[in-house]
């Protein structure tokens, strides 16, 4: 009879969560190595990310939020980039333009997409409160959908995407 708390599912299940933890913990450890003290909110954004959520972390100034967050995409292997949020960004800043390209040999003219900094696997979100409103609602789109929409036209944005915000 069982006591409730073991894994059903065989050796498989056991080993695959042995295995799972492993790796849990070699990151716990790469990270802690560049960022000390954080331990706390590593675990929470490593969980959030595994969830497919986003996180909006606080703190005081100075307290390795940003190295945080570019250590721990580097632990991962993710691509990261930063945007710093302020009043004057634009929705087009964040999620990309389309542009007018010349084909050299036939003299055509074309739209070309040019992503955004949001087409990433880690972003950080500096300052997200200092941005207007379209902006915001232009992360939170990518956020929500996994994809931004850039005059008419939808594009999906690689996953893993995890969006970190101060």
């Amino acid at each position: 009879m069982s006591d409730g708390n073991q894994l059903t599912g065989g050796d498989d299940t056991a080993q695959a969560v042995e295995a799972f933890s492993g790796v849990m913990e070699k990151i716990r450890s790469q990270v802690g190595q560049i960022v000390v003290g954080q331990d706390n909110v590593v675990e929470h954004l490593l969980i959030t990310l595994l969830v497919g959520g986003h996180c909006l972390v606080t703190g005081m100034p100075g307290t390795a939020k940003t190295l945080l967050v570019k250590t721990l995409a580097d632990a991962l292997g993710l691509e990261y980039k930063r945007i710093q949020f302020t009043p004057d960004l634009m929705p087009g800043d964040i999620t990309g333009t389309d542009i007018i390209e010349e084909d050299s040999l036939s003299g055509h003219r074309k739209w070309q997409f040019v992503p955004g900094p949001i087409f990433t696997n880690v972003l950080l979100a500096d300052e997200i409160n200092r941005t207007p409103p379209k902006t915001q609602a232009a992360l939170l789109e990518a956020m929500q959908e996994n994809a931004a929409t850039v005059r008419g036209q939808r594009h999906a944005i690689q996953r893993p995407f995890f969006v970190l915000a101060t």
